[in-house]
């Protein structure tokens, strides 16, 4: 059976916990596992606007010994000029694996499920999951051991961010705290898998919309951009200075409430002086440029993960 990596509960605890292990050990060596090599190809397909994640996929493949394929999704126009299961039928013959960054998670479950090769969520309006082995393996690094440590997310906990979270850090067995406005809360049906996968790792999951409350004593403080893809128009409502999430502001009196030896992260593209202050994002508890080398290291594991299944 074809293992695809749709979404972050779509790893057990102890699948989530090698692929972070082998993660270590890949940017340890880069060059440790050649599960490509040949070199077979991987098609990497973007609808949305990229930086990382085609720069750490397509550097990822080739030092895993394949060929990343790259696809414009907007020349490609997979979903409207022909079916995604037809585009599927054709490209799983020709790759190893499929890398699709794009809107709806039906998108891409539906691709899954024509395919006969692993196909992995670069991104969806629902979840990122390759983001949050990212943050977890940069956490592992700064703190150790995930289970018991506190991470919160504060700002759009409606977002594909919060609800990866929730997933990634249940999975990991973290009290993962969502601060956001009662506005924009995680999705329920979410929230409440977050839970049940918690009750099973020891983890807890918290929603507030008390920055405060969701930041006091967090061992890692997390956040996002308030206008995310395909949110454009709302851009003013969202940084205006009406906007909900203005308290949300990952600013040095926010971060002044976790734990005096927190961490701070921020999956990027930033925006200072609106989600996160320029004192945070460059200071010393920020581990930023880590989290993002780390895009690359755990990518490279879980397409490794997948192939060797």
């Amino acid at each position: 059976m074809t293992r695809h990596f749709l979404r972050d509960d779509d790893l057990t605890p102890a699948e989530q916990a090698t692929v972070l292990d082998r993660a270590a050990e890949l940017k340890a060596d880069h060059f440790a596992r050649r599960p490509l090599e040949g070199p077979r190809a991987v098609a990497l397909i973007f609808d949305k606007p990229t930086l990382r994640t085609q720069l750490s996929f397509t550097v990822g493949v080739a030092e895993l010994g394949g060929h990343p394929m790259v696809v414009d999704g907007n020349l490609a126009q997979i979903g409207s000029r022909e079916s995604i299961a037809d585009v599927t039928r054709v490209i799983e013959r020709q790759v190893a694996a499929i890398v699709w960054r794009t809107y709806e998670q039906s998108r891409i479950d539906e691709m899954a499920a024509n395919s006969g090769v692993p196909v992995v969520n670069a991104l969806t309006d629902d979840f990122h999951p390759c983001q949050i082995l990212a943050d977890l393996l940069t956490i592992r690094e700064h703190k150790g051991e995930l289970a018991g440590l506190t991470m919160t997310y504060v700002g759009d906990g409606a977002n594909n961010m919060a609800h990866s979270y929730l997933l990634g850090g249940a999975t990991a067995g973290m009290q993962v705290r969502i601060g956001a406005p009662a506005t924009h809360q995680p999705r329920a049906d979410i929230l409440q898998r977050a839970s049940e996968i918690a009750g099973q790792t020891g983890g807890a999951v918290l929603v507030t919309d008390d920055p405060v409350a969701a930041v006091l004593d967090a061992d890692v403080v997390i956040t996002d951009t308030w206008v995310s893809m395909g949110q454009e128009a709302e851009a003013g409502d969202r940084k205006g200075d009406e906007s909900p999430f203005t308290k949300f502001a990952v600013d040095s009196a926010l971060v002044g409430h976790a734990a005096q030896d927190a961490i701070v992260m921020h999956c990027l593209p930033a925006y200072r002086g609106f989600e996160i202050s320029g004192e945070v994002i460059d200071g010393p508890q920020s581990v930023v440029w880590d989290e993002a080398e780390n895009r690359l290291h755990a990518q490279k594991a879980i397409l490794s993960f997948l192939l060797e299944s």
